[in-house]
């Protein structure tokens, strides 16, 4: 199939979207204000994008919100899954300012979504989108990865987070989708993983 990948964005560019992320969120949290995020985008930052805004406090997943349509710019899609995943995950109470201060971000750019077979599932390169009668579930890359799971227990998995039977990607009607994701986060930056210009 496929290679299924985006121009990945350059450093200075993914530490621009972290950042945004972060204003947005603490301006959410203590003004309750969205900032406009699109009025100095350039580049690809100023096109269509979807992607997913994870948080970690203490090591700990703190909320997970995500976008895969492609209707708006890339910076304005990074500011709304940022505030949604500090305050709107239903999983979690909203972020607070104390738990502001220990907060990681970490921020998935997708490719487009391309349709799979489930032979051709890669673990550690595919995300799955599973979409049958009005359910839809979406697991990232890295989830499947970090857990170590098969290449069908991934589709299990995707299948429950739509609430449907673990076997739903079998069934007639069901439709599979893959993405893959360039994955980066303030930790990375910290770490020393890019340089100034790549």
């Amino acid at each position: 199939m496929p290679p299924l990948s985006s121009v990945p964005l350059r450093s200075d560019e993914r530490r621009a979207l972290l950042g945004l992320a972060r204003h947005a969120i603490l301006e959410a949290i203590r003004h309750g204000t969205i900032p406009n995020a699109s009025a100095a985008a350039q580049g690809p930052l100023a096109e269509p994008g979807a992607a997913f805004v994870t948080l970690h406090v203490r090591g700990h997943l703190r909320g997970c919100v995500g976008r895969t349509d492609r209707d708006t710019p890339l910076t304005e899609t990074v500011t709304q899954c940022a505030i949604g995943a500090a305050l709107q995950d239903p999983r979690f109470a909203p972020l607070s300012e104390e738990e502001f201060e220990e907060l990681e971000i970490e921020i998935s750019i997708l490719s487009p979504l391309e349709p799979i077979d489930a032979e051709k599932i890669e673990i550690g390169r595919h995300g799955l989108l599973i979409r049958r009668r009005g359910l839809r579930g979406l697991l990232l890359p890295q989830v499947a990865a970090q857990r170590h799971w098969t290449p069908q227990r991934f589709l299990q998995e995707t299948c429950r987070k739509a609430g449907l039977g673990s076997h739903a990607w079998k069934e007639p009607g069901t439709d599979l989708f893959a993405f893959t994701t360039d994955v980066f986060s303030e930790a990375d930056f910290r770490a020393g993983a890019y340089s100034n210009s790549t």
